[in-house]
């Protein structure tokens, strides 16, 4: 294959995609990025391209350190690529790496957050217990119990580097980093952490998923508060910021805040009208 390989960094609202990998009948984040890049004449096909997406998410789940990489025919120019991209995906950098390198198996590890809404009569959470939990789930455990069950055989044994989360205001933000996590890993993390919290569950039940030999059913969290924060390489790439490409992607992501902010005020007086 002729051209050099080169890493990209970009991000997505995941909303409008079902998902991040490309599908069948459905559009997918990777199908819109291969068609720009098909457009633009970056790559012939995507066989021939080295093309390879370093994480998977769900649908509804967004990134905002998504990482790609392939063999590229001409120089890229991210503005270029970003200008046949919809608004709610676009590259912001990009590094150029050897022809055998990986972006999902050169990663260092990935960085999710996630973001949790505490209502009104969430004010009596246990944030201490949660905390606890979140500490119990760092390091190497069998996290059979705390991910979708697949198929075909799969290593569930990881190492989970990092599990906490910080109460701001309304919100509390979760951070997790792992080199690599299991479908649907930390959404369901994140089920039963907020269910020992609300003191649904005991922290005795909390402990007993860490035994794979006993099976336990129950649904993920939602989709809606996972991001894909970074995926983390080593200190010797060097990432290449267009400013033009992050200027377009913060000025997408401040109106959408504003039209979310705007419609939340106005659902917000409607409930309180007494209708008198």
């Amino acid at each position: 294959m002729n051209g050099n390989r080169y890493l990209f960094k970009f991000f997505y609202i995941g909303e409008n995609y079902y998902g991040s990998q490309r599908q069948l009948n459905h559009i997918s984040v990777e199908e819109c990025i291969i068609k720009a890049l098909l457009e633009k004449k970056y790559i012939k096909n995507v066989g021939n391209s080295g093309f390879e997406v370093a994480s998977r998410t769900d649908r509804h789940v967004s990134a905002r350190g998504a990482a790609f990489s392939f063999i590229a025919k001409k120089l890229p120019i991210l503005m270029e690529i970003n200008s046949v991209l919809p608004k709610d995906i676009g590259v912001w950098a990009h590094v150029k790496v050897p022809q055998d390198f990986s972006s999902r198996f050169n990663a260092e590890y990935r960085h999710y957050k996630y973001i949790v809404q505490i209502d009104s009569h969430d004010s009596n959470m246990d944030l201490d217990i949660m905390r606890k939990a979140c500490k119990e789930l760092e390091g190497r455990h069998d996290f059979t119990n705390f991910s979708k069950k697949e198929k075909d055989e799969v290593i569930t044994l990881r190492d989970l580097i990092t599990a906490r989360f910080e109460n701001q205001k309304n919100f509390l933000i979760f951070d997790f980093k792992s080199r690599a996590f299991l479908r649907q890993q930390i959404r369901r993390m994140m089920t039963k952490i907020l269910e020992l919290g609300k003191n649904q569950i005991s922290y005795d039940d909390f402990l007993r998923l860490f035994d794979p030999s006993k099976e336990y059913s129950y649904k993920p969290a939602e989709p809606n508060g996972l991001i894909l924060w970074d995926v983390k390489y080593g200190h010797k790439l060097r990432f290449e910021m267009d400013k033009k490409s992050v200027e377009r992607m913060k000025t997408y992501l401040l109106q959408r805040y504003r039209d979310l902010y705007l419609k939340s005020r106005l659902f917000h007086i409607m409930e309180q009208d007494d209708l008198s």
